[in-house]
């Protein structure tokens, strides 16, 4: 019986072996070409792919635009959390575009990440819209690849998940625990996929977080991501539907809870 080929996807990939160009390569000639100083950014960063905590803290006047970050590609805002500077890049959507900017915001003094990502109903745990603390993820992107070797599911370092949970205390009731799939293409979610799915006990549909634990696991990396259950892929009417301010009070509120229980004592290390 003949092999099958290997996908075009995994060929050439060999997640042990340094890369040559480096983010902190391109944030030294960002910095040359933009004229700006060198400057670490907050020690806890925010990604939101959706962009509406950033366009609250604007809206609100909450939040400053850095003048020292150089990354050609984004916008990084500050803002105050529990009387503590956080960093926040908004729009960071999907997995290579999200790991990129990971990539910089550790190599300019990032020390933990949370990315808060709104996400599709796969198995109905609650009544949307809620928060899923993503321990797993199963890889259907591309972007993992580039850091670890071909298997089903991106890791979340079980440390920072049991402190999580443990600082989240309480409201542990109204953010579930579980796996996501991580998807690059969420305008090809089909009938089977979802059943499939569905199938591996698979909570909800997003798009960064396989690429992220990936890239936290092998870059040693403190990551931690959320899925906001917002929708059911468009199957019935009021979808979409977000909460409060598009869900962001309740979204600053988990992030208050988890800079507080995971900042400040050491980022736990990822086996």
């Amino acid at each position: 019986m003949q092999d099958r080929p290997i996908s075009p996807l995994l060929r050439h990939k060999s997640p042990d072996e340094p890369s040559v160009f480096s983010p902190d390569a391109l944030l030294r000639e960002g910095r040359r070409q933009k004229g700006l100083a060198s400057a670490q950014v907050p020690e806890t960063c925010v990604l939101d792919p959706d962009g509406d905590i950033v366009r609250r803290l604007r809206r609100k006047g909450t939040s400053r635009l850095s003048t020292t970050w150089p990354c050609y590609h984004s916008e990084l805002d500050i803002f105050a959390l529990d009387g503590r500077e956080v960093g926040i890049i908004g729009c960071a959507v999907g997995a290579p575009y999200a790991v990129l900017v990971a990539e910089e915001l550790f190599a300019a003094g990032c020390k933990l990440l949370i990315s808060v990502t709104s996400a599709g109903q796969i198995a109905a745990v609650g009544r949307a819209p809620y928060f899923i603390l993503i321990e797993r993820a199963l890889r259907d992107e591309g972007t993992s690849h580039h850091y670890a070797p071909p298997g089903d599911y991106a890791e979340a370092d079980p440390e920072l998940i049991a402190r999580a949970r443990h600082a989240l205390g309480a409201k542990t009731r109204d953010v579930h625990v579980g796996a996501t799939w991580t998807t690059d293409a969420p305008f090809r979610e089909t009938a089977s996929a979802i059943a499939a799915a569905k199938a591996r006990g698979i909570l909800a549909v997003e798009m960064e977080a396989a690429a992220l634990y990936a890239f936290a696991r092998a870059r040693q990396k403190t990551v931690l991501c959320l899925a906001h259950v917002t929708n059911a892929m468009g199957q019935h009417g009021d979808d979409f539907e977000k909460g409060l301010e598009d869900g962001t009070a309740e979204a600053l509120e988990l992030l208050s809870v988890l800079r507080r229980g995971l900042a400040g004592s050491g980022s736990p290390s990822v086996k």
